[in-house]
Protein backbone atom coordinates (compact mmCIF):
# COMPACT_ATOMS: atom_id res chain seq x y z
CA UNK A 1 0.00 0.00 0.00
CA UNK A 2 1.08 3.49 -0.67
CA UNK A 3 2.56 5.68 2.45
CA UNK A 4 1.36 9.10 3.11
CA UNK A 5 3.75 11.56 2.19
CA UNK A 6 3.65 13.13 5.74
CA UNK A 7 3.99 9.68 7.14
CA UNK A 8 7.15 9.10 4.84
CA UNK A 9 8.46 12.42 6.42
CA UNK A 10 7.92 11.38 10.45
CA UNK A 11 9.79 7.99 9.20
CA UNK A 12 12.69 9.89 8.40
CA UNK A 13 13.29 12.01 11.44
CA UNK A 14 12.72 9.46 13.37
CA UNK A 15 15.03 7.57 11.94
CA UNK A 16 17.33 10.14 11.85
CA UNK A 17 17.02 12.23 15.23
CA UNK A 18 17.57 10.65 18.73
CA UNK A 19 13.56 9.32 20.02
CA UNK A 20 12.93 8.28 23.30
CA UNK A 21 9.76 6.53 23.77
CA UNK A 22 6.57 7.18 21.84
CA UNK A 23 7.12 10.62 21.40
CA UNK A 24 7.51 12.97 18.61
CA UNK A 25 10.25 15.41 18.15
CA UNK A 26 10.26 18.84 19.71
CA UNK A 27 11.22 22.24 18.16
CA UNK A 28 14.96 22.78 19.40
CA UNK A 29 15.75 18.91 18.20
CA UNK A 30 13.89 19.79 14.57
CA UNK A 31 15.92 23.24 14.58
CA UNK A 32 19.22 21.04 15.75
CA UNK A 33 18.30 18.74 13.06
CA UNK A 34 18.17 21.33 10.60
CA UNK A 35 21.56 23.48 11.57
CA UNK A 36 22.97 20.03 10.78
CA UNK A 37 21.99 19.14 7.89
CA UNK A 38 21.71 22.18 5.85
CA UNK A 39 24.45 24.08 3.75
CA UNK A 40 23.80 27.40 4.82
CA UNK A 41 27.51 27.64 6.98
CA UNK A 42 26.26 30.36 9.41
CA UNK A 43 23.52 27.65 11.18
CA UNK A 44 25.62 25.07 11.11
CA UNK A 45 28.21 27.19 13.03
CA UNK A 46 26.22 28.16 15.30
CA UNK A 47 25.27 24.56 16.50
CA UNK A 48 28.92 23.16 16.14
CA UNK A 49 30.76 26.36 17.66
CA UNK A 50 32.07 25.78 21.21
CA UNK A 51 31.59 28.96 23.84
CA UNK A 52 29.09 31.46 23.86
CA UNK A 53 31.25 34.29 22.39
CA UNK A 54 31.73 32.04 19.32
CA UNK A 55 28.23 31.47 19.06
CA UNK A 56 27.22 35.08 19.73
CA UNK A 57 29.29 35.73 16.96
CA UNK A 58 27.71 33.39 14.89
CA UNK A 59 24.48 34.33 15.27
CA UNK A 60 25.08 37.94 14.90
CA UNK A 61 26.64 37.65 11.67
CA UNK A 62 24.02 35.23 9.89
CA UNK A 63 20.70 37.63 11.10
CA UNK A 64 23.15 40.39 9.52
CA UNK A 65 23.40 38.34 6.47
CA UNK A 66 19.74 37.50 6.48
CA UNK A 67 18.57 41.45 7.24
CA UNK A 68 20.77 42.60 4.05
CA UNK A 69 19.20 40.18 1.56
CA UNK A 70 15.59 41.69 2.82
CA UNK A 71 16.68 44.96 2.84
CA UNK A 72 17.97 44.27 -1.34
CA UNK A 73 14.88 42.57 -1.69
CA UNK A 74 13.02 45.43 -0.32
CA UNK A 75 15.13 47.20 -2.60
CA UNK A 76 14.48 45.67 -5.66
CA UNK A 77 10.67 46.19 -5.13
CA UNK A 78 10.30 49.06 -3.95
CA UNK A 79 12.14 50.36 -7.62
CA UNK A 80 10.74 48.07 -9.73
CA UNK A 81 6.87 49.95 -9.02
CA UNK A 82 8.82 53.47 -8.87
CA UNK A 83 9.56 53.33 -12.49
CA UNK A 84 6.83 53.15 -15.45
CA UNK A 85 7.11 51.71 -18.53
CA UNK A 86 5.17 52.85 -21.35
CA UNK A 87 5.04 52.04 -25.04
CA UNK A 88 2.93 54.00 -27.53
CA UNK A 89 2.77 52.57 -31.03
CA UNK A 90 0.79 55.19 -33.63
CA UNK A 91 0.06 56.18 -37.04
CA UNK A 92 0.52 59.69 -38.21
CA UNK A 93 1.98 61.87 -40.05
CA UNK A 94 5.51 62.84 -39.40
CA UNK A 95 7.31 66.17 -39.96
CA UNK A 96 10.12 66.52 -42.65
CA UNK A 97 13.34 66.71 -41.52
CA UNK A 98 15.31 69.96 -42.88
CA UNK A 99 17.92 69.78 -45.50
CA UNK A 100 20.83 71.61 -46.41
CA UNK A 101 22.51 72.05 -49.29
CA UNK A 102 25.79 73.39 -50.36
CA UNK A 103 28.28 73.42 -53.24
CA UNK A 104 31.18 71.80 -52.69
CA UNK A 105 33.06 74.69 -53.80
CA UNK A 106 32.78 77.29 -51.77
CA UNK A 107 32.70 80.65 -54.02
CA UNK A 108 32.76 81.61 -57.59
CA UNK A 109 36.21 81.35 -58.90
CA UNK A 110 35.71 83.96 -61.45
CA UNK A 111 34.51 86.72 -58.55
CA UNK A 112 37.36 85.19 -56.33
CA UNK A 113 40.11 86.03 -58.74
CA UNK A 114 40.97 89.35 -58.10
CA UNK A 115 41.35 88.80 -54.24
CA UNK A 116 43.19 85.40 -54.76
CA UNK A 117 45.76 86.84 -57.42
CA UNK A 118 48.48 86.94 -55.64
CA UNK A 119 47.94 83.38 -53.87
CA UNK A 120 47.44 81.66 -57.15
CA UNK A 121 50.76 83.69 -58.91
CA UNK A 122 52.52 82.26 -56.12
CA UNK A 123 50.70 78.18 -56.29
CA UNK A 124 51.44 78.08 -59.95
CA UNK A 125 55.29 79.23 -59.28
CA UNK A 126 55.31 76.54 -57.19
CA UNK A 127 53.71 73.94 -59.13
CA UNK A 128 55.87 75.53 -62.29
CA UNK A 129 59.41 74.96 -60.15
CA UNK A 130 58.36 71.41 -58.65
CA UNK A 131 56.84 69.76 -60.95
CA UNK A 132 57.19 71.87 -64.58
CA UNK A 133 53.39 72.68 -64.77
CA UNK A 134 53.18 75.62 -66.89
CA UNK A 135 50.33 78.38 -67.60
CA UNK A 136 49.87 81.07 -69.92
CA UNK A 137 49.66 84.33 -68.61
CA UNK A 138 46.62 85.32 -66.80
CA UNK A 139 44.73 87.86 -68.13
CA UNK A 140 42.91 88.72 -64.68
CA UNK A 141 44.75 91.23 -62.20
CA UNK A 142 43.80 92.11 -59.06
CA UNK A 143 42.53 95.67 -58.24
CA UNK A 144 45.00 97.14 -56.37
CA UNK A 145 42.45 100.09 -55.25
CA UNK A 146 39.49 97.68 -53.93
CA UNK A 147 41.81 95.44 -52.32
CA UNK A 148 44.64 96.22 -50.33
CA UNK A 149 44.97 93.27 -47.52
CA UNK A 150 46.56 90.14 -49.83
CA UNK A 151 49.76 91.66 -50.26
CA UNK A 152 52.79 89.16 -50.12
CA UNK A 153 53.78 90.12 -46.78
CA UNK A 154 52.14 86.98 -45.84
CA UNK A 155 53.21 85.02 -48.11
CA UNK A 156 57.01 85.87 -46.93
CA UNK A 157 55.96 84.67 -43.73
CA UNK A 158 54.87 81.89 -44.16
CA UNK A 159 56.67 80.31 -47.97
CA UNK A 160 56.77 76.75 -49.35
CA UNK A 161 59.82 75.12 -48.23
CA UNK A 162 62.20 72.27 -49.13
CA UNK A 163 63.97 70.40 -46.38
CA UNK A 164 66.76 67.94 -47.56
CA UNK A 165 66.89 64.70 -45.68
CA UNK A 166 65.32 66.50 -42.23
CA UNK A 167 68.24 68.47 -41.89
CA UNK A 168 67.70 71.84 -39.71
CA UNK A 169 68.01 74.54 -43.06
CA UNK A 170 65.50 74.54 -45.60
CA UNK A 171 65.49 76.41 -49.14
CA UNK A 172 62.50 78.96 -49.92
CA UNK A 173 61.02 77.78 -53.37
CA UNK A 174 60.15 80.70 -53.97
CA UNK A 175 63.45 82.99 -53.79
CA UNK A 176 66.00 80.73 -52.82
CA UNK A 177 67.20 81.76 -49.93
CA UNK A 178 68.18 79.06 -47.25
CA UNK A 179 66.41 79.37 -43.47
CA UNK A 180 67.03 77.82 -40.25
CA UNK A 181 64.92 74.95 -38.89
CA UNK A 182 63.25 75.51 -35.45
CA UNK A 183 60.89 73.94 -33.18
CA UNK A 184 59.69 70.47 -33.77
CA UNK A 185 58.80 68.59 -37.21
CA UNK A 186 55.25 67.42 -38.03
CA UNK A 187 55.95 65.02 -41.01
CA UNK A 188 52.32 64.02 -42.68
CA UNK A 189 53.90 61.21 -45.07
CA UNK A 190 52.24 60.48 -48.36
CA UNK A 191 53.20 58.14 -51.06
CA UNK A 192 50.64 58.81 -53.85
CA UNK A 193 52.40 61.60 -55.54
CA UNK A 194 55.80 62.33 -55.16
CA UNK A 195 58.77 64.84 -56.26
CA UNK A 196 61.48 64.02 -58.70
CA UNK A 197 63.86 63.59 -55.86
CA UNK A 198 62.36 61.16 -53.28
CA UNK A 199 64.91 63.41 -50.89
CA UNK A 200 62.88 66.64 -50.99
CA UNK A 201 60.68 67.57 -48.92
CA UNK A 202 58.12 69.51 -49.27
CA UNK A 203 56.19 72.16 -46.27
CA UNK A 204 56.12 75.06 -44.78
CA UNK A 205 56.60 75.96 -40.86
CA UNK A 206 54.28 78.40 -38.58
CA UNK A 207 55.48 80.35 -35.85
CA UNK A 208 53.46 82.04 -32.70
CA UNK A 209 52.79 85.37 -33.87
CA UNK A 210 53.98 86.64 -30.34
CA UNK A 211 57.24 84.27 -29.30
CA UNK A 212 59.17 83.64 -32.86
CA UNK A 213 61.72 80.54 -31.21
CA UNK A 214 58.00 78.53 -30.92
CA UNK A 215 57.68 77.19 -34.31
CA UNK A 216 56.38 74.23 -35.89
CA UNK A 217 57.61 72.64 -39.41
CA UNK A 218 54.37 70.35 -41.61
CA UNK A 219 56.45 68.32 -43.80
CA UNK A 220 55.19 66.31 -46.88
CA UNK A 221 56.50 63.80 -48.79
CA UNK A 222 54.11 65.15 -52.04
CA UNK A 223 54.64 67.75 -53.08
CA UNK A 224 50.87 68.43 -54.63
CA UNK A 225 49.56 67.86 -50.68
CA UNK A 226 51.89 70.40 -49.49
CA UNK A 227 51.24 72.87 -51.95
CA UNK A 228 47.32 72.07 -51.30
CA UNK A 229 47.79 72.22 -47.42
CA UNK A 230 49.80 75.67 -48.00
CA UNK A 231 47.21 76.96 -50.02
CA UNK A 232 44.16 75.90 -47.93
CA UNK A 233 45.87 77.97 -45.13
CA UNK A 234 46.68 81.15 -47.09
CA UNK A 235 43.25 81.42 -48.62
CA UNK A 236 41.62 80.91 -45.08
CA UNK A 237 43.68 83.96 -43.71
CA UNK A 238 42.70 86.03 -46.90
CA UNK A 239 38.94 85.22 -46.85
CA UNK A 240 38.84 85.91 -42.73
CA UNK A 241 39.62 89.22 -43.76
CA UNK A 242 37.08 89.88 -46.37
CA UNK A 243 33.35 91.01 -44.75
CA UNK A 244 30.58 88.61 -44.53
CA UNK A 245 28.27 90.66 -46.92
CA UNK A 246 31.11 90.13 -49.76
CA UNK A 247 31.24 86.93 -49.00
CA UNK A 248 28.04 86.51 -49.44
CA UNK A 249 27.81 87.98 -53.04
CA UNK A 250 30.88 85.85 -54.16
CA UNK A 251 29.36 82.62 -53.31
CA UNK A 252 26.22 80.99 -54.90
CA UNK A 253 22.87 82.27 -54.78
CA UNK A 254 19.73 80.32 -54.68
CA UNK A 255 18.97 81.25 -58.41
CA UNK A 256 22.18 80.06 -59.60
CA UNK A 257 22.21 76.30 -57.08
CA UNK A 258 18.86 75.23 -57.68
CA UNK A 259 17.08 74.01 -60.97
CA UNK A 260 14.10 72.61 -60.19
CA UNK A 261 12.28 71.70 -56.59
CA UNK A 262 9.25 69.43 -55.77
CA UNK A 263 8.28 68.59 -52.47
CA UNK A 264 5.46 65.99 -52.13
CA UNK A 265 4.51 65.75 -55.84
CA UNK A 266 4.08 70.03 -55.89
CA UNK A 267 6.54 72.38 -57.08
CA UNK A 268 8.95 74.14 -54.80
CA UNK A 269 11.33 77.32 -55.13
CA UNK A 270 13.94 79.48 -53.43
CA UNK A 271 11.15 80.69 -51.09
CA UNK A 272 11.05 77.35 -49.26
CA UNK A 273 14.68 77.61 -48.87
CA UNK A 274 16.58 79.20 -46.04
CA UNK A 275 20.38 80.79 -47.15
CA UNK A 276 23.22 80.47 -44.31
CA UNK A 277 26.63 80.78 -45.00
CA UNK A 278 29.07 78.12 -43.93
CA UNK A 279 33.13 78.93 -43.24
CA UNK A 280 33.71 76.17 -45.82
CA UNK A 281 31.11 75.07 -48.00
CA UNK A 282 30.09 79.13 -48.73
CA UNK A 283 26.26 80.08 -48.92
CA UNK A 284 24.41 76.81 -48.00
CA UNK A 285 20.47 76.62 -48.71
CA UNK A 286 18.48 74.73 -45.95
CA UNK A 287 14.47 73.36 -47.04
CA UNK A 288 11.89 73.46 -44.55
CA UNK A 289 14.30 75.06 -41.53
CA UNK A 290 11.19 76.14 -39.76
CA UNK A 291 12.06 79.51 -39.22
CA UNK A 292 8.65 80.33 -40.23
CA UNK A 293 7.34 78.84 -38.26
CA UNK A 294 5.98 76.02 -40.70
CA UNK A 295 7.40 72.90 -40.72
CA UNK A 296 5.97 70.54 -43.59
CA UNK A 297 4.79 67.29 -42.48
CA UNK A 298 4.67 63.64 -44.87
CA UNK A 299 2.16 60.79 -44.31
CA UNK A 300 3.46 58.37 -47.51
CA UNK A 301 6.95 57.01 -47.85
CA UNK A 302 9.21 57.10 -51.09
CA UNK A 303 10.98 59.26 -53.89
CA UNK A 304 7.74 60.58 -55.17
CA UNK A 305 6.66 62.11 -51.95
CA UNK A 306 10.00 63.54 -50.72
CA UNK A 307 12.17 66.33 -51.61
CA UNK A 308 13.40 66.29 -55.43
CA UNK A 309 15.89 69.03 -56.42
CA UNK A 310 18.12 69.53 -59.65
CA UNK A 311 21.03 71.34 -59.03
CA UNK A 312 23.27 73.39 -61.14
CA UNK A 313 26.93 72.85 -59.63
CA UNK A 314 29.09 75.09 -62.21
CA UNK A 315 32.01 72.98 -62.16
CA UNK A 316 33.77 75.28 -64.93
CA UNK A 317 33.86 77.86 -62.03
CA UNK A 318 35.46 75.96 -59.95
CA UNK A 319 39.21 76.59 -57.58
CA UNK A 320 41.43 74.10 -58.83
CA UNK A 321 43.24 74.97 -56.10
CA UNK A 322 40.97 74.82 -53.35
CA UNK A 323 38.60 71.03 -54.23
CA UNK A 324 39.63 68.11 -55.99
CA UNK A 325 36.25 66.58 -56.45
CA UNK A 326 32.58 68.26 -58.04
CA UNK A 327 29.01 67.92 -56.54
CA UNK A 328 27.34 69.03 -53.78
CA UNK A 329 26.79 68.25 -50.05
CA UNK A 330 23.52 67.51 -48.65
CA UNK A 331 22.77 66.96 -44.90
CA UNK A 332 19.02 65.54 -43.76
CA UNK A 333 19.19 66.62 -40.11
CA UNK A 334 16.15 67.95 -37.84
CA UNK A 335 14.73 71.41 -37.40
CA UNK A 336 16.45 72.16 -34.18
CA UNK A 337 20.11 70.70 -35.27
CA UNK A 338 22.79 72.29 -36.63
CA UNK A 339 23.87 71.02 -39.57
CA UNK A 340 27.38 70.27 -39.32
CA UNK A 341 27.92 69.32 -42.76
CA UNK A 342 31.75 69.35 -42.92
CA UNK A 343 31.65 66.53 -40.75
CA UNK A 344 28.71 63.79 -41.64
CA UNK A 345 27.96 65.37 -44.86
CA UNK A 346 26.84 63.30 -47.86
CA UNK A 347 28.53 64.17 -51.09
CA UNK A 348 26.62 63.43 -54.56
CA UNK A 349 28.45 63.50 -57.21
CA UNK A 350 27.49 65.17 -60.95
CA UNK A 351 25.89 64.13 -63.70
CA UNK A 352 24.43 61.47 -61.80
CA UNK A 353 20.71 61.31 -60.00
CA UNK A 354 21.41 60.39 -56.36
CA UNK A 355 18.50 59.04 -54.16
CA UNK A 356 18.90 58.53 -50.26
CA UNK A 357 16.16 56.78 -48.28
CA UNK A 358 15.91 57.44 -44.18
CA UNK A 359 14.26 55.63 -40.97
CA UNK A 360 12.88 57.75 -38.78
CA UNK A 361 13.57 56.50 -35.34
CA UNK A 362 13.75 59.18 -32.05
CA UNK A 363 15.32 58.34 -28.78
CA UNK A 364 14.59 60.41 -25.61
CA UNK A 365 17.16 59.54 -22.41
CA UNK A 366 15.09 60.58 -19.40
CA UNK A 367 16.97 62.13 -16.38
CA UNK A 368 16.41 61.18 -12.72
CA UNK A 369 15.35 58.61 -11.74
CA UNK A 370 16.41 56.62 -14.67
CA UNK A 371 19.83 58.22 -15.31
CA UNK A 372 22.01 61.48 -14.75
CA UNK A 373 21.64 62.90 -18.38
CA UNK A 374 20.31 66.12 -19.19
CA UNK A 375 17.03 66.66 -21.22
CA UNK A 376 18.09 69.96 -22.10
CA UNK A 377 21.41 70.89 -21.80
CA UNK A 378 20.12 73.76 -19.43
CA UNK A 379 22.22 72.56 -16.61
CA UNK A 380 25.14 72.49 -18.75
CA UNK A 381 27.41 75.20 -17.54
CA UNK A 382 28.87 76.15 -21.66
CA UNK A 383 27.47 78.76 -23.45
CA UNK A 384 25.72 76.97 -26.58
CA UNK A 385 27.34 79.07 -29.57
CA UNK A 386 25.02 77.95 -31.48
CA UNK A 387 21.40 78.45 -30.67
CA UNK A 388 20.50 74.65 -31.36
CA UNK A 389 19.26 72.07 -29.20
CA UNK A 390 21.51 70.27 -27.03
CA UNK A 391 23.81 67.79 -28.80
CA UNK A 392 27.15 65.84 -28.32
CA UNK A 393 28.67 68.40 -31.48
CA UNK A 394 26.79 71.38 -30.00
Amino acid sequence: AATAPGKKITARLKRTLPVRGPQAPTLSELMRWYCLNTNTHGCRRIVVSRGRLRRLLWIVLTLSAVGLILWQCAELLMNYYSASVSVTVQFQKLPFPAVTICNINPYKYSAMKEYLYELDKETKKALETFYGFSEGKSKVRRSVDDWNSTGSDFFEQIPLLKVEDFSRTATELHTGQKRKIEGSVFHKDSSIVNSGDSNDIIGFQLCDANNSSDCALYTFSSGVNAIQEWYKLHYMNIMAQIPLEIKEKLSYSAEDLLLTCFFDGLSCDKRHFTRFHHPLHGNCYTFNSGESGTILSTSTGGSEYGLQVVLYIDEADYNPFLVTSTGAKIMVHDQNEYPFIEDIGTEIETAAATSIGMHFTQSRKLSKPYSDCTETGADIPVENLYNKSYSLQV
